[in-house]
């Protein structure tokens, strides 16, 4: 009868937690998420504080650092990347707020870390969400400029850089931490893409 009940307890579904048997995360994963979203978002804040705060500096004026090419043209954002979700500011500063909360648990108590293009991936993107969740927080006190009689205006992301090819294609006004969502996001796309390449396919069954 002993061993009866042995052998079922043996045969019972595992109900084990998420990190049960997940390895140890290595100590260099928390420099590899934190160097690049630390760095982005105090990179982003600097520039963006100069930029705002220069009186050489007028709104919507062209600065050209490479003629027609690359300059600084300031700008605000009520919406997410590209300027999407115009007025939606408060739904995005929620949002960053879930994924800044979300992400380091994801990757360090559910042990995603352990996958160090993963860890690179997210510190960028966590640089984006933290660098323009400060302005939409209302937390600079020049996020106004240049129109604060624009509702919602003390909530907006300030932009500053601009590229384009020419005059009849330019690139929406962004700013550095910008550049490191983009960055992550490519990483995460480039990532997945190997892995399902790398990925064995399963061997074909016998059974009938």
């Amino acid at each position: 009868m002993d061993r009866t009940i042995s052998m079922s307890a043996q045969s019972a579904p595992a109900t084990a937690s998420p990190l049960s048997g997940a390895p140890a995360i290595p100590f260099s994963r928390y420099f590899l998420f934190g160097v690049p979203a630390l760095l982005g978002c105090s990179a982003d804040l600097a520039t963006k504080s100069w930029c705002f705060s220069s009186p050489s500096l007028r709104a919507g004026d062209i600065y050209w650092l490479w003629d027609n090419h690359v300059g600084v043209q300031l700008s605000r954002n009520l919406g997410a990347l590209f300027g999407v979700g115009q007025g939606g500011f408060g739904w995005f500063a929620a949002l960053s707020i879930a994924a800044a909360i979300a992400i380091p648990i994801w990757l360090f108590w559910f042990r995603a870390a352990s996958d160090a293009w993963l860890t690179l991936a997210l510190g960028c993107v966590m640089a984006g969400v933290l660098g323009n969740l400060y302005d939409r927080l209302g937390l600079s006190g020049d996020a106004w400029y240049p129109a604060p009689e624009v509702p919602g205006a003390m909530h907006a992301v300030r932009d500053w850089i601009l590229w384009q090819v020419n005059d009849s294609w330019r690139w929406p006004n962004f700013n550095i931490v910008d550049s490191f969502l983009v960055t992550g996001v490519g990483i995460l796309l480039l990532h997945a893409f190997l892995l399902n390449k790398q990925t064995p396919a399963p061997a074909p069954s016998n059974r009938e």
